[in-house]
């Protein structure tokens, strides 16, 4: 959730990945065969945290994974990519979480999500990791943890006047409405923003709509993701929803493609503070076009030295 740099970020959910892709997603009690398989590494909170510190974020995670291979082996995974470990927490009680993914040939996806060690991530977790928190730039949060855990670690952060970047995912029909009011950017796509509001979410001016009723209930800024149609946003200084579109691109993988999004995005509000929120969105989208032209999730995040030097 934090980092331990002045300007760092931080997530907190890990799981592995366990992908098989496939000519298309078997229907209800159907077998079919797949032509390839692979482990990887995932987790919104995790896979947002990679993606800001290849893009030059100082970063850090807290989390809970399992003290087994699964858990040793992400642990190794963050040190890799320069994330910070020092709140990354084993536990004997449960397993590291996992997702089963199922990828078609259009790049669309399945996913089964056990949270296990996730779930485990507690106030005394928190507190241990409290000097972190207050010290980063923005923290991002998701709901792959306890929502108790969540709020606890929102209202840590802005209570040091850290940024706090929301997303509620996977999404719950009945959020504590205190996570609207903790956020200082609230990110959603189209389907948890549906079970948000209630508004079926199918296009931008539907996006707008429910985007509204989100600001009504006391975000700053609204931001809902539209896959390849970019994404709407609003926010309390401009409440009139905005189209920001993306660049049409052939898309191999769709997995992961918001977290890379939300990752960019965090790693733009604590680095580009005086960009305009219109350029930080148009720049996330691009960083998360690159990312679903190619098959896996971390492993289809760019790093900064491949992309555009315009986009920094």
């Amino acid at each position: 959730m934090s980092s331990s740099g002045l300007h760092g970020h931080c997530m907190h959910i890990r799981h592995r990945l366990i992908c098989s892709l496939t000519s298309r997603l078997p229907k209800t009690g159907e077998t079919i065969h797949g032509h390839k398989f692979f482990i990887g590494f995932g987790g919104k909170g995790a896979n947002q945290c990679v993606q800001a510190a290849r893009l030059g974020a100082k970063a850090a995670m807290v989390c809970k994974v399992g003290n087994d291979s699964f858990g040793n082996n992400y642990i190794e995974n963050l040190k890799q990519n320069h994330i910070s470990t020092e709140f990354t927490y084993q536990t004997r009680d449960a397993a590291t979480g996992t997702a089963s993914i199922i990828v078609n040939n259009e790049g669309q996806n399945i996913i089964v999500i056990v949270a296990g060690a996730n779930l485990l991530l507690n106030t005394e977790d928190l507190k241990k990791a409290a000097h972190v928190i207050s010290r980063a730039k923005v923290m991002i949060c998701q709901l792959e943890i306890s929502p108790a855990a969540s709020l606890e670690a929102l209202t840590m952060a802005r209570s040091s006047g850290v940024k706090t970047l929301f997303n509620p995912a996977p999404a719950i029909a009945d959020l504590d409405p205190r996570f609207y009011t903790l956020s200082t950017v609230f990110c959603c796509n189209e389907s948890e923003a549906e079970i948000l509001t209630g508004h079926a979410v199918n296009d931008p001016t539907t996006a707008g709509t429910a985007a509204l009723v989100l600001l009504e209930r006391g975000c700053q800024v609204v931001v809902i993701t539209l896959g390849a149609s970019g994404c709407v946003t609003l926010s309390q200084a401009e409440p009139v929803p905005k189209h920001i579109p993306t660049e049409a691109v052939k898309a191999v993988d769709t997995t992961g493609a918001g977290d890379s999004f939300v990752g960019a995005l965090a790693f733009y509000l604590a680095y580009y503070p005086s960009l305009s929120l219109e350029e930080m969105l148009k720049r996330s989208n691009s960083i998360a076009a690159v990312s679903v032209q190619a098959t896996g999730t971390q492993s289809s995040y760019p790093y900064k030295k491949d992309l555009p030097l315009a986009l920094f």
